[in-house]
């Protein structure tokens, strides 16, 4: 194997491979990058038997072949070689090593057999569609924050991605849910997606995935099979095993009875709702909102730091309300609301409340309330 390749190009093509390889395993081979050289391109893959990203580049190819090698320390060669430098890599077959060659800079690298390497991509995907990139990317960013940490409930550990009904619209929806709060986010339903399982898309890889999003125009094709959920955007291709449970009845948790309706300017709700949680000790004390008329007075009991209140001007009709919300989950959701009015619709003080975006119909968050 003998290849000559731009600095530039190989470095993104690593940053998105490495990235989901773990700095500690113990399989060995898990800790390095495939590397295939054929046909004028370079073949990367990485994984962590869980989550698999595969990329593609050109190269001038002199000669092909496949090996596998340290991915951070290659990684990590290549972001210290100058910019816009050649790099010539090169395999020493008896040697079992890698030699990397750049301007007066040389490098030789163990390797390990490319065949041992794990191919996570198999198998068939029984459904599959495009979408906009930037509608993948809404999807996941709407939603993404209220994902579980709590190991112990694994089937709340990610994103549950699922065709849906939103009136007489068929909608493709992701759901991301704590029991703490709720996120719920709608694209219009792509072709191909109707009949697609539900299936619950891990933390970990709607991370990955938010990053590859990032700087992409194209559209992402998106394959689904019972166990795994594939994703290609441009020249990169993410494979990920599913979260394998049952995701909750989430419908049940969001109140269809809330008749109290408030609308308060976002931007002037997030700086209040700041300001009086600088009190609290920690940001998950409560913060109360007492609702009268066109005043929400907003404060903050923390017996041993004080307290603090603050008024704001909202738009309510209902009879008067006092509620508490966790102040971090509130600024969390209130800082998904893209539209100038935050809108809220109460029961009562021990019931969840549903928040929208006053210009977007397609997102719905619901909060559990604290006791104040």
């Amino acid at each position: 194997m003998k290849l000559v390749i731009e600095r530039g190009e190989l470095l993104r093509a690593l940053g998105h491979v490495t990235s989901v390889v773990e700095r500690r395993t113990t399989i060995p081979i898990l800790s390095n990058v495939f590397l295939k050289a054929a046909n004028g391109m370079l073949h990367l893959k990485a994984t962590d038997l869980e989550r698999e990203v595969v990329e593609q580049i050109a190269a001038n190819v002199v000669q092909p072949g496949a090996v596998t090698v340290p991915a951070h320390l290659l990684h990590d060669i290549v972001r210290k070689l100058p910019d816009g430098s050649e790099i010539e890599i090169k395999r020493d077959p008896e040697k079992e090593r890698l030699t990397i060659v750049s301007g007066q800079s040389q490098f030789a690298l163990q390797t390990l057999a490319a065949e041992d390497f794990p191919d996570l991509s198999g198998g068939d995907y029984p459904h599959a569609f495009e979408v906009a990139t930037h509608d993948l990317k809404k999807l996941i960013d709407k939603t993404r924050f209220a994902i579980s940490t709590e190991e112990t409930r694994s089937y709340l550990n990610g994103i549950y991605l699922h065709p849906a009904q939103a009136g007489e619209s068929a909608v493709l929806r992701a759901v991301a849910t704590d029991g703490h709060r709720l996120a719920q986010m709608d694209i219009a339903l792509p072709e191909g997606a109707a009949g697609m399982p539900g299936v619950i898309v891990p933390r970990k890889t709607v991370h990955e995935l938010g990053r590859l999003l990032e700087a992409n125009e194209h559209n992402a094709k998106v394959a689904v099979s019972p166990a795994k959920v594939r994703f290609e955007i441009g020249d990169v291709t993410l494979t990920s095993k599913l979260i394998d449970g049952t995701f909750p009845d989430y419908g049940r948790v969001i109140p269809q009875n809330n008749d109290k309706e408030l609308r308060v300017s976002n931007a002037e709700f997030i700086s209040a709702v700041d300001r009086v949680s600088t009190i609290a000790s920690d940001r998950g004390r409560a913060v109360k909102l007492a609702i009268s008329g066109t005043k929400l007075t907003l404060s903050v009991n923390n017996p041993e730091g004080g307290s603090a209140t603050e008024e704001v001007v909202v738009d309510y009709t209902s009879s008067p309300i006092e509620i508490g919300f966790n102040a971090r989950y509130l600024l969390e959701i209130a800082s998904q609301l893209e539209s100038d009015t935050a809108q809220f619709k109460l029961a009562d003080s021990g019931s969840p409340t549903i928040v929208r975006d006053g210009g977007d119909a397609n997102a719905l968050y619901v909060l559990m309330p604290m006791r104040v």
